[in-house]
């Protein structure tokens, strides 16, 4: 069933519901009404007829031809003088189909009424020297009854007229309603892998229609900058891994088109070796890269401490970079070990935070790079501080960029791959990467991790 069908069925049932609620109390307070009235009326003919005979009345069986009460007759209305002792109330009881209650509350409340299906009773007790006597009086509401079988025709007839008007109502609204998400699907529905750039138009009213089309478009923006992405790094990627192919094939050709001498072997081979070592930091670097797109919950972490990965960092640059100047700050380490864990999967957190001060130190032409290590309530921080080139301003939004390497780090190898792995990497330990630097300042990266639990 179609969203508006069901929108409108909905629609269609609550109206019912009301108008059922308001018509079933409408005709409770009808009936609770009009039976007090004839109630009311029973009990002014029990009042007249227990005053009119109060002096002079004669038993006939069970029952005594009151004198004449000076007031209109009900329908069927019927007038009983019953002694009261046991043989006449149960007599009376059983030809009336009066409950035993009535008789009892009647002797002491002086008064009782009772009905039994559209016939109403209503008891007078009176207390005489002579003998004490209930004074019934009894007639059937015809008018009332009537009345109310009117009242529910006009209510079903209402219910009716309603449920065909709520149902006509219930489509226009779910029409109008659905009105503008119709508009959104058809403009979704014309956006292709091609027309990312397309936008839901949003109207001067901010409502829930307005927030969806925000969202949709939120998520247009997000999926064009991934599109983006997926396009530069594809291009990028093809031209650093062509970049030493082509010199390694050419570098083949040039040695196996004629012989040639020693030095221009070795020379050849020194070639293909420098462009198949970067070829394989390429290779290596993107299956990292790709490693730290997969879920997070296929890799194994564990409790580690973030000072011992640290030193390990610093054991790593100064195999690679034995003259390096990394020097680790513990000033705000804190006392407590166990605000120093984390659960973390160690080989790669040891390499996104060995690309990350490596940078620092080559960025910096080697001058000092200092780490520090501090923690808070339930987070722990790695800053890692240079004095080299920084990033210009405007590049600053693309670092993470596979690929993408700033405009002043022409004379520093490279392959713009380090930091964008590092944030992934950082993203999957629950961590956050914080870049601040000024051109010819130097950098400072914040790193925070989540303490185990």
């Amino acid at each position: 069933m179609k969203l508006r069908y069901r929108i409108a069925l909905i629609y269609t049932l609550l109206s019912i519901v009301m108008v059922l609620m308001v018509s079933l109390v409408d005709y409770y307070w009808i009936l609770q009404n009009t039976s007090e009235d004839f109630f009311k009326r029973l009990e002014l003919r029990t009042a007249i007829a227990a005053k009119n005979n109060s002096d002079d009345f004669k038993f006939n069986d069970h029952s005594y031809h009151l004198r004449n009460i000076p007031l209109d007759k009900l329908s069927q209305q019927k007038e009983y003088l019953v002694r009261d002792n046991p043989a006449e109330i149960e007599h009376t009881t059983r030809e009336l189909s009066l409950g035993e209650t009535f008789f009892v509350q009647a002797r002491r409340e002086t008064k009782a009424r009772a009905r039994h299906k559209s016939t109403y009773f209503a008891v007078q007790y009176v207390n005489r020297p002579a003998g004490s006597y209930f004074v019934i009086v009894s007639a059937r509401n015809e008018a009332t009854a009537a009345y109310l079988r009117n009242s529910l025709n006009v209510i079903l007839v209402s219910i009716g007229i309603a449920l065909l008007l709520s149902l006509v109502a219930g489509l226009i609204f779910s029409r109008l309603m659905l009105r503008t998400v119709g508009h959104i699907n058809e403009k979704l529905k014309s956006i292709t892998a091609n027309q990312l750039h397309q936008r839901l138009h949003i109207t001067g009213k901010y409502d829930e229609l307005s927030e969806l089309k925000e969202t949709f478009n939120d998520m247009l923006d997000r999926l064009e900058t991934t599109f983006e992405t997926q396009k530069n790094f594809i291009s990028n990627a093809s031209h650093e891994l062509n970049t030493p192919l082509t010199g390694i094939i050419g570098e083949s050709e040039y040695i196996l088109n004629k012989p040639r001498t020693p030095e221009q072997y070795q020379h050849s081979i020194q070639t293909i070796l420098h462009d198949a070592e970067r070829l394989q930091k390429i290779v290596s670097s993107l299956l990292h890269l790709a490693q730290t797109g997969y879920n997070g919950k296929i890799q194994e972490f564990k409790r580690s401490r973030i000072d011992e990965m640290v030193y390990t960092v610093k054991h790593i640059v100064d195999d690679r970079i034995p003259n390096n100047k990394v020097f680790i700050n513990l000033e705000l380490a804190p006392e407590d070990e166990r605000k120093l864990v984390i659960n973390a999967n160690e080989p790669l957190l040891e390499i996104a935070l060995t690309n990350i001060v490596m940078n620092a130190c080559k960025y910096s032409d080697n001058q000092p790079v200092q780490v520090t290590l501090a923690a808070a309530r339930s987070k722990v921080f790695i800053i890692i501080e240079d004095s080299g080139i920084g990033i210009p301003r405007e590049e600053i939004a693309y670092i993470y960029e596979p690929f993408f390497r700033a405009s002043n780090t022409g004379k520093f190898n490279g392959y713009g791959i380090g930091l964008p792995l590092a944030r992934n990497i950082i993203r999957m330990h629950q961590g956050e990467l914080e870049v601040s630097s000024e051109e010819n300042v130097g950098t400072k990266i914040r790193i925070s991790f989540p303490l185990a639990e």
